[in-house]
């Protein structure tokens, strides 16, 4: 039985942005489009930026401290070639030193892995599955990494508490393309779309392939975890009576793609080292430009979409960076003070299809900074690794005589502080917003984890003054015995200090 496929089409309240294809392919969108969230210029003028600059404000001076916060009104297009340009101005080794210390075993660990996949595409070529499949058969993808207890993993991803370091593990360091395939086929989407079982799951390869494992942060096994909570907020019910198949679809694949090819260094090292990124970008949303172009170049590498009328794959490629552009953390008060806004007017209309892609731009958002809501036992992990990445970074600006980015000086900053200030003014504000608009069970529970893991921190902290104050005490009070036995007039003056510095410490600790 043949069957017969067709884009479903989504009632645009907006006219869709012109675009031109030249002789290279490249699109440019005309500054009148609202797709990307580009402000009104006379609202430039007066705020300087995308949030504002209020020396009053907190949380603005914080997100403005985390990085450049222009906006660009009209955005290029142009998919990046792959590893077509040079890793960074300064030597690749000194962001990735363990790259040119692994052995030829280890190298050819991963090597091992992608054969093994690769090895189902050979298998479905020789299989009825390659041109789509009735939706009464089941697509089952299983490999020797995705039986047993993987597998039983799988039926609880919807599962806030879902451990995706242990599902990383089992699945041999093949997290991203087992939960995203899986997801896909879970809501019926290659079916729906059509999608070559072969195409999919080498753009799947291909695109964990594309994040740097040396990143202790911003690599696969994240993308997975935000995938996995994308997934999540997917199935709240506002969204899940809502949402169409196209928006699903849109929604995991942005989430899996969101950090796509990302360096390990943030917008503004980029920029002070003149990096080829920064000035392709202007200087704007640098990373999460590269993070779209990035995976619309593995899409058109692929074919993915390529049985799709040209049109609605251009459409479909420029929403999903829509919804990656939404991820830039300088842009976040911006974002917020939409989505208040909406919800103060109460006039959120899922039925509109803008206002549902502004919901996914939110989910998506909420969902790339969502580990501070995770158990206690997977935040700190999480915060431990983006606190590594940002000292790396740190130990290469020093190392280069440049200025040290902030949270990025190990000598400065501490897991916890850092922490603290990222919950206080940028977690907690975006999640109180959401659980208005999605008051839930899981909504109060990422909240509840979130007061937690603040209160947790906090406490480690308050545990390590007392370690210094008794050290600094008792340095003290060894500084005052010598002096005693130099000075025997001031012995007993001395002494008296000691005899009452150390049991301050004492009652501290």
């Amino acid at each position: 039985m043949e069957v017969c496929y067709q884009l479903p089409v989504l009632p645009l309240d907006r006219p869709v942005p012109k675009h031109v294809l030249s002789r290279r392919g490249a699109i440019s969108f005309s500054s009148s489009s609202s797709l990307f969230g580009a402000p009104d210029p006379r609202q430039l003028s007066q705020r300087r930026g995308a949030i504002s600059y209020d020396s009053s404000d907190q949380t603005a001076l914080y997100i403005r401290m985390l990085g450049d916060v222009r906006v660009r009104s009209q955005v290029g297009f142009e998919p990046e070639r792959r590893s077509s340009h040079p890793y960074l101005c300064i030597d690749f080794r000194t962001l990735h030193t363990r790259l040119g210390c692994g052995s030829a075993s280890a190298a050819s660990g991963p090597e091992r892995r992608v054969h093994r996949l690769l090895s189902f595409q050979r298998y479905l070529h020789s299989s009825r599955l390659l041109r789509g499949v009735p939706q009464q058969i089941p697509l089952h993808i299983l490999d020797e990494d995705y039986t047993g207890q993987a597998r039983c993993m799988l039926e609880k991803v919807g599962n806030w508490n879902f451990d995706i370091f242990r599902f990383d593990r089992l699945t041999n360091g093949n997290s991203l393309i087992t939960l995203t395939f899986h997801l896909l086929n879970q809501y019926g989407l290659v079916e729906l779309f059509q999608l070559d079982m072969v195409k999919l799951w080498r753009f799947l390869v291909m695109v964990q392939e594309d994040y740097h494992s040396d990143n202790p942060y911003h690599n696969a096994v994240h993308a997975a975890d935000v995938t996995q909570a994308m997934y999540c907020y997917l199935r709240e019910p506002m969204l899940a009576k809502s949402l169409t198949s196209y928006d699903i679809l849109l929604g995991l694949l942005a989430a899996a793609t969101h950090d796509l090819g990302h360096p390990g260094v943030n917008q503004p090292f980029l920029i002070k080292t003149d990096h080829y990124l920064a000035t392709l970008y202007r200087n704007t949303s640098v990373l999460e430009n590269h993070h779209w172009k990035s995976a619309v170049g593995l899409l058109r590498e692929t074919g993915l979409f390529s049985h799709l009328p040209a049109e609605d794959s251009l459409n479909m490629e420029r929403e999903l960076g829509s919804l990656i552009l939404a991820t830039d953390i300088s842009r976040q008060n911006e974002y917020l003070s939409r989505f208040r806004m909406h919800l103060d007017q109460d006039n959120l209309c899922l039925s509109n299809a803008s206002h549902r892609h502004f919901i996914l731009q939110m989910a998506l958002k909420c969902a790339d900074i969502c580990n501070p809501c995770r158990p206690w036992e997977q935040s700190k992990q999480w915060s431990e690794k983006v606190t590594e990445e940002f000292f790396q970074q740190g130990d290469i600006e020093k190392k280069h005589k440049l200025e040290v980015s902030p949270l990025c000086d190990r000598e400065m900053n501490t897991v916890g502080n850092i922490q603290i200030g990222f919950m206080t003014y940028v977690a907690e504000p975006l999640f109180a917003e959401w659980a208005r608009f999605s008051d839930t069970r899981l909504s109060q529970t990422m909240l509840g984890h979130m007061g937690l893991n603040k209160a947790s921190w906090g406490g480690l902290q308050q545990e390590q003054t007392p370690v210094s104050e008794e050290a600094e005490a008792s340095i003290a009070s060894a500084g005052d015995a010598a002096a005693a036995r130099r000075d025997a007039n001031t012995a007993t003056v001395a002494g008296g200090t000691s005899s009452k510095e150390i049991p301050q410490g004492s009652r501290e600790s």
